[in-house]
């Protein structure tokens, strides 16, 4: 008919469908690693704890973990988080292991990230900070990554207790040397008669079957984990795609026990890629409160 334009052919090849998948991934790529990798999540997380003191009733802790220094966490990152840390004004602040990468790819030596970190953390302002060993800082050299922290008034608890007193109240404060790579005596890091809520600090979240299968897990309140950095990268109604071993089956967030409740932080840093996804860093803010 008369003044009717042709169907014209498609213009859908293989050859624009590759150009624009290649273009969505570098631009997924380019958001998980520049953005969404810097996207802090402040998570606040009232936690109930039976026979809380009442000294110790709104305690505010803030939990830090897989800092990672330097292979994909920047030190301009870290002073940013130490900054939001300080403005949130914790009591307590406890740093859960992985404070640098084994085996980083960088041009800067562990050993020069290492003291990097603890230089800004020790700019952290609570009145108390302790840490323990993830199974990196083991790997890399963990005396070394003691004695940075421990110089820079960051105390590390390896397989050691000691009470937090507040107004003659008391809970007690324990860790774990890293159960990935060394030898956790919970004989030694639990007390045997705590007269106080028993806190613990393990880097790896899936040593709660050990601590609950113990005859002191009982004793245990809370237990707090990183390790499995939230999986990293998490796609919609899949499983987290990046999980190391001993951190699949708690891999984020609060887990209840028959007494015992554990909290998996999502840390700060990444290993083996630079990209997160719908799994921001996070900075944990644990605010105690009597059942």
């Amino acid at each position: 008919m008369p003044g009717l334009t042709p169907p014209q052919p498609s213009r859908f090849t293989r050859r624009n469908f590759l150009i624009g998948t290649g273009v969505t991934a570098a631009g997924l790529a380019l958001y998980s690693g520049e953005f969404a990798r810097h996207e802090l999540d402040i998570v606040q997380r009232p936690i109930v704890i039976n026979n809380l003191p009442s000294s110790f009733h709104g305690y505010r802790i803030v939990q830090l973990s897989d800092i990672h220094l330097d292979e994909y966490t920047e030190p301009f990152f870290l002073e940013r988080i130490v900054h939001k840390v300080n403005a949130l004004n914790p009591d307590i602040v406890l740093l859960t292991g992985d404070f640098i990468t084994h085996g980083s790819l960088t041009f800067i030596a562990g050993g020069h990230a290492l003291h990097r970190c603890a230089e800004i953390l020790s700019t952290l302002t609570a009145p108390l900070r302790y840490g323990i060993l993830g199974n990196h800082d083991v790997a890399f050299n963990g005396p070394m990554v003691t004695k940075a922290l421990t110089d820079n008034g960051i105390p590390v608890l390896i397989n050691q207790h000691l009470p937090i007193e507040r107004n003659g109240d008391r809970l007690w404060l324990c860790g774990v040397d890293d159960p990935g790579y060394s030898r956790p005596n919970l004989d030694l890091a639990i007390p045997a008669k705590p007269d106080g809520p028993v806190l613990l600090m393990a880097h790896e979240p899936d040593f709660a079957d050990q601590v609950l299968a113990h005859p002191r897990g009982p004793l245990v309140d809370f237990m707090l984990s990183g390790h499995s950095h939230g999986g990293q990268i998490r796609l919609p109604f899949l499983r987290p795609l990046i999980l190391p071993p001993m951190g699949e089956k708690y891999p984020e967030g609060l887990y209840r026990f028959n007494h015992m409740q554990l909290y998996v932080n999502r840390g700060i840093g990444t290993v083996g890629l630079p990209f997160r996804l719908n799994c921001p860093p996070e900075i944990t803010v644990i605010t105690l409160n009597p059942a």
